[in-house]
């Protein structure tokens, strides 16, 4: 039997190519290079607040990675979406929802430890029954069960359809927490940015340094998503070729009878 006839062989080839483009080389290069900006200005040359001190240099890693976890779950939303209401239902949109709603739990899962390091420095204590932290770590388990989802048995589209609808449920969580601390009295500062009236609010360093950020954190994330969903491609190309697998062992057993 060739290779191009044994289905396992063709997805092993498959995963052997890997996940990288000479695209994801290139955003992984800037990718490198926008984190070792951030180091330099987030660590060296942006100077400490006026309030909170060298403890604002936490700031630069908070609220990229928390962006990018709204981020992740919008995405995740929209491709689950995509994936309900478009004819052709491609699983391609649903590997894309899955691989997004990964990065965002890691995300938020940074959000929350790097938020306790701000909480112990400005509170003295790691953790608040806080409205925002509280409802940050409802969304964190929220999509922690969205993944468990995930994973539950059927096939590929029942997985999907089930995931989807989760998927699509789950982001409503997301204004409830940016809007925590405006609904509910907070221990947690508001807007970082701007000021009650729309204004920016910090200096002209600071921001810059914390938009650098932001870039460095979303090219890493789209750097990661790209790898993570050709990953899930090559994972379902050998779960379905050990499914053809075990057909043709079966089929091959009963014309042996």
């Amino acid at each position: 039997m060739t290779a191009i006839d044994d289905p396992t062989a063709t997805a092993t080839a498959t995963a052997g190519r890997g996940t990288g483009t000479n695209a994801t080389r290139v955003l992984g290069i800037a990718t490198i290079v926008m984190m070792g900006w951030l180091v330099l200005f987030g660590l060296v040359l942006s100077p400490a607040d006026v309030n909170q001190g060298e403890s604002v240099r936490l700031l630069y890693m908070h609220v990229p990675t928390i962006w990018l976890a709204y981020l992740s779950f919008v995405v995740t939303a929209i491709a689950s979406g995509m994936y309900l209401f478009t004819k052709k239902h491609s699983l391609g949109w649903d590997r894309a929802a899955g691989a997004s709603a990964e990065i965002g739990v890691a995300f938020v899962g940074v959000t929350l430890v790097v938020g306790a390091m701000w909480g112990r420095l400005t509170w003295g204590v790691f953790w608040q029954w806080d409205a925002r932290l509280t409802t940050t770590a409802l969304l964190f388990v929220t999509y922690i069960g969205y993944l468990a989802v995930r994973r539950l048995g059927g096939t590929h589209q029942q997985r999907a359809k089930r995931s989807a609808v989760v998927g699509l449920l789950s982001v409503l969580l997301i204004p409830l927490v940016h809007w925590s601390v405006v609904i509910w009295r907070s221990l947690h500062q508001t807007a970082s940015v701007l000021d009650t009236d729309g204004d920016i609010d910090m200096d002209g360093l600071m921001l810059f340094t914390l938009l650098v950020g932001v870039v460095a954190f979303t090219c890493l994330y789209v750097w990661l998503v790209l790898h993570r969903t050709r990953a899930m491609t090559m994972e379902d190309l050998l779960e379905d070729s050990g499914l053809d697998v075990a057909l043709d062992a079966r089929r091959a057993e009963g014309e042996a009878r």
